[in-house]
């Protein structure tokens, strides 16, 4: 069993390390950390990596807020603004149009916390991948795991091996992105995404 934070469609190298685990669990006694994948990713876009990102209320003055009980700030369209950079950039791509109707409630549903977007997440890729990973929820904060994972959350973490290359989106212009939402890698290879990750 490894541990791992729920981030927001999480990149393509942490799907390749839960995909090989007999069971996961999400850390959630964390304290929320700015400016972390909990709630944004990347995607390839026409001018290179472009950044989705969820925002949350965050109150610094209250101190140590735990992820779990982040909020997301939905005064703000940005489940319309994220599908709609979703369809843009992949309207074009081999598997966007088969995934969209599948994908679409996430963009529709009105959420409180940032934790249950990145569950609903989390459930489209699994489901869309047909695997079926039991998880659970720590029930304090974890100071000492063998499998521990909650690093590959930080936004400057980097993996030490890049995952395999793929044809993307604007790659003529770009080049090769590395490490992108494993949306990116979905909308590009559909049912072959289990054999690059």
């Amino acid at each position: 069993m490894g541990i791992y934070i729920p981030t927001y469609f999480s990149s393509i190298h942490q799907y390749s390390l839960m995909v090989k685990e007999e069971s996961i669990l999400f850390e959630v006694h964390d304290n929320y950390q700015k400016q972390s994948y909990r709630n944004r990713c990347y995607i390839s876009g026409p001018n290179g990596k472009q950044l989705l990102s969820i925002p949350i209320k965050y109150d610094s003055s209250l101190g140590r807020i735990k992820s779990k009980d982040i909020k997301v700030e939905n005064d703000f369209p940005w489940q319309y603004q994220h599908f709609k950079a979703l369809k843009v950039t992949y309207r074009s791509s081999p598997f966007f149009e088969l995934l969209e109707e599948e994908l679409s409630p996430i963009f529709t549903k009105k959420y409180t916390y940032l934790y249950d977007v990145n569950l609903d997440t989390l459930a489209f890729v699994l489901d869309t991948l047909e695997i079926k990973i039991p998880t659970q929820e720590s029930s304090s904060y974890c100071t000492d795991y063998k499998n521990d994972y909650r690093e590959v959350a930080h936004k400057k973490f980097q993996p030490e091996k890049s995952n395999k290359r793929y044809t993307q989106m604007f790659d003529e212009k770009n080049g090769f992105l590395k490490n992108l939402s494993i949306l990116d890698l979905l909308f590009m290879e559909g049912p072959n995404t289990i054999s690059y990750i």
